[in-house]
């Protein structure tokens, strides 16, 4: 790729002054919070609904299936409207499946119908697709090429800080604290166990209608709220870039294997920490919730310390660097004992959190035109986040409900990050 003609950013509607970015840039970080909390529930909801539902490991993992997939079958249509629409009207289009998906909670709760809750998160996972194809590169694009990096880290810091407060709310308001063996379950009258189960799973209907009439509140906000259209444009005056010309980036290529792996290691850890709490520390379900949280403070922690540091090291370093840590906890928690296990889990939530931002950044970087359909491209692979939690649990299943086996998951994930940071992000033709 020749770099010395590379396409340059049109900012439509706006002057390119840094501080006209301000507020469109608050707003769009408000999207990062939004979509956090949305995929830090879910490791709240995955065994609430376990025990509320009757599941098994398996099943459990369909709650993240069923979020991820959308992203796998929305990438391409959420391309194809950004490139459409724009940014704006997209994130407006995000919201407002996000907020249809969060309203279906109170039927599915009502009707104790465990497909209804996957059809919901399917919609939110829809929501998300067409907010973070959007939100991500109009964040990295947003003001000065070369803090691109480190304003997709800020931005995904607010993504962070929802993983502190989302399983705080999950657990004050959505986990009851009561769990029944099987034995107990079957020894109960079926009226009981029904109501058991409907009471449980009513639980989650105020977070989930309170975080759909915040959406449709946002939604309103981001209509009536200039935003500056920011489009690429070729030497020849004309946008160009293809969904499938984006590819021939070599590098870009490598980012969406890396974002694969990478999303996959992530909802691996957070969706199994309770169990993993549980389990390997010997907590109850409310004490392991606010371990959960801890691990959300040390991820947030992680995105702000993360981009400090990266005015000092180059991203693929750091990243490197987070990666041989990561990969280092994950064997803690497959072959350490104790509730220091625990702990390593929490250590690989800080030492995880730039990873998404930097991987997205990495990949798009000097694609110019294609930075769009790349973007989709780096979305459609979050589908990680489906595919490899679905594997965890059938390894834990298969080996007896062992929850430190699973782990095993993410460790190779981290591992294909490592080769990523060390030479799948060079540009090709770039020293």
């Amino acid at each position: 790729m020749n770099h010395e003609t590379q396409p340059e950013i049109i900012v439509e509607g706006d002057s390119a002054s840094g501080k006209k970015y301000i507020l469109p840039f608050i707003l769009v970080v408000s999207l990062f919070f939004l979509w956090g909390m949305a995929h830090n529930l879910d490791s709240i909801l995955i065994p609430h609904l376990k025990k509320a539902c009757n599941l098994n490991n398996r099943q459990s993992t369909l709650i993240d299936t069923s979020v991820f997939f959308a992203y796998f079958l929305m990438a391409i249509p959420a391309g194809i409207i950004l490139k459409k629409w724009g940014y704006k009207a997209t994130m407006i289009c995000g919201l407002l499946a996000f907020a249809f998906g969060a309203f279906l909670f109170v039927p599915a709760a009502n009707t104790l119908s465990y497909l209804t809750f996957l059809v919901a998160l399917f919609i939110i996972g829809c929501g998300l697709t067409l907010l973070e194809t959007s939100a991500n590169p109009y964040a990295a694009v947003l003001g000065d090429p070369a803090k691109a990096t480190s304003r997709l880290n800020l931005a995904a810091s607010f993504n962070g800080l929802a993983a502190m407060v989302a399983p705080a709310i999950g657990g004050l308001f959505i986990l009851s604290g009561k769990s029944h063996t099987q034995a107990e379950l079957d020894a109960m009258t079926e009226v009981n166990r029904n109501n058991y189960f409907l009471e449980e799973a009513a639980s989650v209907k105020t977070p989930y209608i309170t975080l759909g009439i915040v959406l449709i509140v946002i939604a309103v906000i981001f209509y009536f709220i200039h935003l500056p259209e920011i489009k690429t444009k070729s030497i020849d005056g004309e946008a160009k870039g293809s969904f499938f010309g984006a590819l021939r980036h070599k590098h870009l290529r490598w980012a969406v294997i890396a974002q694969f792996f990478y999303v996959g290691a992530q909802v691996c850890v957070t969706s199994f920490f309770i169990r993993m709490a549980q389990q390997g520390g010997g907590f109850d379900e409310k004490t392991a919730a606010s371990y959960l949280v801890l691990y959300g403070f040390l991820f947030t922690a992680g995105r702000f310390a993360g981009t400090a540091l990266l005015q000092w090291i180059s991203s693929h370093k750091l990243l490197a660097i987070y990666a041989i840590i990561s990969t280092l906890l994950c064997l803690v928690a497959i072959l350490g004992q104790g509730s220091y296990v625990v702990y390593a889990l929490g250590a690989i939530g800080f030492f995880m959190s730039i990873m998404f931002p930097t991987i997205f950044a990495l990949g798009i970087e000097g694609i110019g035109d294609d930075t769009k359909p790349g973007s989709s491209w780096l979305i459609m692979s979050i589908v990680g986040g489906a595919i490899l939690p679905f594997g965890m649990g059938s390894l834990i299943d298969a080996y007896g409900d062992d929850i430190q086996v699973g782990y095993s998951i993410p460790l190779v994930c981290f591992l294909i990050i490592l080769y990523f940071a060390l030479k799948g992000y060079k540009i090709s033709g770039k020293k």
